[in-house]
């Protein structure tokens, strides 16, 4: 196993964040090149040449205005996008976020120690826990180490994020609370949420001064399901986290109207360090197949975890374990770093507790009782019909591909992100006969307060490999020099992204500029040439690398008719999280995945020509 450092004496995890570059804004002309570039693979020629004059129109027009009213924001706000992101990609979104925006996944311990085992929930999850609380620490004693690229500092905020943090539904726009504090920053929470059968406990984390041990974390985790498991199953509140947002807000506010205590229950579940989850589901699940246990993170049981918590650990009953978490207060990144860190942690220690058994005289957990009426009884059972509908409608496969990995391909000087990459534009080319707009993730966090940029993979250079693939007139030469073609463009398109020099972005910074002006929407984003190429939040294929590391994670597809391809790379395989709607007759994500996995041999049989 890889050995990670996690830990840093010399540095503070937050010390260079204010000396952090700016996030610069891109000049125009160069944004809107690059979008006319990448809308070519979905246009005809006639279709493309009005495309080009409505983006000339922009460019010499209103967009010109807009982009020098955005230069002027920059100059005063150190992140232009930061708040405008917030609102646009999370907070303004109505539609139930619990399965459409949050991202969760399977926890990779089953891969050395911990294989699936009734009996074992409890015992595995108090080390889980205990792991998770010393993260917590060194985030409070700011001892966590500061990432770097190229040794250069990346943005650290988002870390700030992952405890004590929840979203609070509104009528129109959502907010996000955050209780967490560095020691240096005062007293923060150490009180953990813990939800099972419907009902909601809660006890510290902290008892004079120190961690609970594994030992008597397990005390707690055991007195809540032995209430539970012998006692009536709770109303489930929880499940109402995954309404539409205006109608939980609605709700929400009824609950605090109809009893004060509610709202300090409330406030109890929001300022927890995290919400523990007692599910008594027993996903399988192997190093080659997690998709049960994917499944079950991204929409289990809406009762047993709180949709709108930075974190809801998942703890199953054969001893496997999850993460469902909100998207909107950090990226998946975050949690793969505490989750890499708990599964190195667990593998040191050989999966079991090597400390004292001794148990301290610590407070029992207290339970966490919402008054409730018919009226919100109502609303839960109504919550969870409409969730279970949409749940029961997911296809999740997170499948592994053992042939080879990033050993190989480093060999053979690919890189393996830009191989993924284009492996998943050639299966869909054969699925669907056509391109496929797509959206992967490039990490913006050389820059203050960075979050992410979109990379559109689907270039004219990727097309042009994929047409030659499936035509028998090419011969294995030609393919090859089309391939190196598209692996260039897509390693330089990641890497201006990563440097602030990607279009998406910017274009929503312009289209909401126009709006918060007043001004009629341009003609560039009701162009028809926009949503087709994924514009809007339109993309068929969502899709990002989740790291090199033993940890996974998945979302749903970011519309109805497309994928979430969600990927991690080791040396020996790649392990990939395809999801698509069951409904959708023109999807179906075991059968994306399949072919990806097919196009792996391909490309890998034509490297080995290159190489010839």
């Amino acid at each position: 196993m890889e050995h990670a450092v996690f830990e840093s004496t010399e540095e503070r995890t937050f010390q260079y964040q204010n000396s952090l570059p700016p996030l610069p804004v891109p000049s125009l002309d160069e944004s809107l090149k690059k979008y006319l570039d990448a809308v070519k693979p979905f246009l005809n020629k006639e279709e493309y040449q009005r495309t080009f004059e409505i983006v000339k129109k922009f460019e010499h027009g209103i967009g010109k205005e807009l982009h020098h009213k955005l230069l002027e924001r920059a100059k005063v706000k150190k992140n232009w996008l930061e708040e405008w992101w917030f609102n646009s990609a999370y907070l303004d979104v109505r539609i139930p976020s619990q399965i459409n925006v949050n991202f969760g996944g399977p926890a990779p311990y089953l891969e050395h120690y911990w294989p699936p085992k009734e009996g074992t929930q409890l015992e595995r999850a108090a080390v889980v826990v205990w792991h998770t609380l010393h993260f917590w620490d060194l985030l409070r004693r700011e001892q966590y180490i500061v990432e770097k690229a190229r040794n250069e500092p990346l943005d650290m905020s988002q870390f700030q994020m992952l405890f004590s943090t929840c979203k609070v539904p509104g009528i129109t726009r959502d907010s996000i609370t955050s209780y967490f504090r560095t020691e240096s920053e005062g007293d923060c929470p150490s009180h953990l949420v813990v939800m099972c059968r419907g009902r909601i406990f809660a006890f510290d984390a902290v008892y004079k001064g120190h961690l609970l041990t594994p030992p008597e974390i397990h005390r707690q985790l055991a007195y809540i399901q032995k209430r539970c498991h012998n006692e009536p199953n709770g109303p489930g509140v929880a499940a109402l986290t995954t309404e539409e947002r205006t109608q939980w807000a609605k709700v929400r506010e009824y609950l605090i109207n109809l009893d004060s205590t509610n709202l300090s229950v409330l406030e109890t579940i929001q300022s927890s360090l995290f919400v523990i989850s007692l599910d008594d589901a027993s996903p399988d699940g192997t190093p080659q197949d997690y998709s049960m246990i994917s499944l079950l993170a991204l929409v289990g049981d809406p009762a047993a975890r709180w949709g709108d918590k930075s974190y809801t650990l998942l703890t199953f009953s054969n001893g496997v374990f999850g993460a469902n978490c909100d998207h909107s207060p950090f990226d998946a990144l975050v949690l793969v770093a505490m989750c890499e860190y708990t599964d190195q942690k667990i593998a040191e220690n050989e999966g079991i507790w090597r400390g004292s058994d001794e148990i301290r005289d610590v407070p029992w957990p207290e339970e966490l009782i919402f008054t409730v009426d018919q009226k919100v009884l109502d609303d839960i059972r109504l919550a969870k019909e409409q969730y279970q509908q949409q749940a029961s409608d997911l296809q999740v496969v997170n499948y592994a591909f053992m042939s080879f990995g990033k050993k190989l391909l480093k060999e053979l000087k690919f890189h393996p992100d830009t191989f993924v990459q284009l492996a998943l534009q050639l299966a869909y080319y054969k699925l669907h006969g056509r391109p496929g707009c797509c959206y992967e993730t490039a990490s913006t966090r050389r820059f203050y307060h960075g979050r992410t940029e979109t990379v559109r993979s689907c270039t004219m250079e990727a097309v042009e490999w994929c047409q030659a693939m499936s035509d028998p007139a090419f011969t294995p030469h030609e393919r090859q020099q089309l391939m190196l073609k598209a692996f260039a463009k897509h390693n330089k398109l990641m890497s201006e992204n990563q440097n602030g020099k990607g279009f998406d972005r910017h274009l929503l910074g312009l289209q909401i500029l126009a709006k918060e002006q007043g001004l009629p929407v341009p003609e560039l984003y009701t162009d028809p040439a926009f949503t087709r190429s994924g514009g809007g939040g339109n993309f068929v294929l969502s899709t990002s690398l989740v790291g090199y590391t033993n940890v996974h994670g998945a979302g749903v597809p970011m519309v109805y008719n497309g994928y979430g391809f969600f990927y991690r790379i080791k040396n020996d395989r790649f392990v990939v999280a395809c999801t698509a709607w069951k409904s959708c007759p023109e999807t179906d994500a075991e059968k994306l995945c399949r072919t990806v996995f097919l196009t792996f041999h391909e490309m890998s049989q034509l490297m080995a020509v290159a190489r010839l």
